[in-house]
């Protein structure tokens, strides 16, 4: 990946001599590097292509956009992974004033990318935006935020259950830590931390308090878990209990939600 990027460079910072990035770009493509797995970030990639017709750049273009950003993701800093350095200060400012307020940011985008593809209708035919019908004219706040947690929660797991590694997408949910429910409209509903790649039976599970994961990342199972049912009869599931979950690339679960899960929703 770093070899394409570099290989791009050039092409890239042709595309960009000609008309800079705004800042309502900028936010768009920040909000789909939120969406993409860093390794995925490649001109090839079918989704950093279809968000480059969205913006009329080249697909190389909008690759070292993202690695801009990733300079400045906090969860890749921790990998030792560093992103490129020549940033702007709007790539900057855009990743400050966006990071950790992921409602803001879904909704915003959501917005500009409906906007970026009504103005041509070349694009309108051929590319596909986030929402359809009536739900892109409405722009529904809650389902824009839900797509978001949906994809970023989908992306930081590689689209696999964070317990067992079931890969396939038609049994996967992003589960909320704390519910949605209860869970602060600003803060936590959208948060990509308050939430767990898990397949079916252990997102309900998890949503019943029949399982939990502890703040080290560790599967716990529920007394009545042990009670109700025959061991031989779910002797697969009784085999997580103490297991670590699959870390997630980016957006680690907060520790608190972790917590809050085990004190209110998990039965010892």
């Amino acid at each position: 990946m770093r070899r394409d990027v570099a290989l791009n460079t050039r092409e890239a910072k042709l595309n960009h001599r000609i008309y800079k990035w705004s800042e309502e770009e900028t936010i768009l493509a920040f909000y789909h590097y939120c969406t993409i797995p860093f390794g995925k970030l490649s001109k090839t990639n079918p989704e950093i292509i279809k968000i480059a017709s969205i913006l009329g750049r080249t697909p190389s273009s909008v690759v070292l956009k993202m690695c801009n950003f990733a300079h400045f993701d906090p969860d890749l800093k921790k990998r030792n992974i560093s992103g490129m350095s020549n940033a702007s200060k709007t790539d900057q400012k855009i990743v400050t004033d966006f990071w950790g307020d992921w409602e803001k940011l879904s909704f915003k985008a959501a917005q500009i990318e409906h906007t970026l593809v009504a103005k041509n209708t070349d694009i309108h035919g051929h590319a596909q935006t986030r929402l359809t019908g009536n739900d892109v004219m409405r722009l529904n706040k809650e389902r824009v935020n839900q797509q978001f947690f949906r994809e970023a929660v989908w992306v930081s797991y590689h689209g696999c259950c964070c317990i067992t590694g079931v890969a396939v997408p038609e049994l996967l949910i992003a589960s909320h830590i704390k519910p949605w429910a209860i869970s602060d409209p600003e803060t936590e509903r959208t948060n990509p931390r308050n939430g767990l790649c898990l397949n079916v039976l252990h997102d309900k599970a998890f949503d019943k308090g029949l399982i939990t994961v502890l703040p080290d990342y560790t599967v716990r199972i529920s007394s009545k878990l042990r009670k109700h049912i025959h061991p031989d009869s779910i002797s697969w599931l009784l085999q997580c209990d103490k297991q670590e979950i699959v870390k997630p690339e980016k957006f680690a679960p907060k520790q608190e939600f972790l917590q809050y899960h085990n004190d209110v929703i998990f039965i010892p």
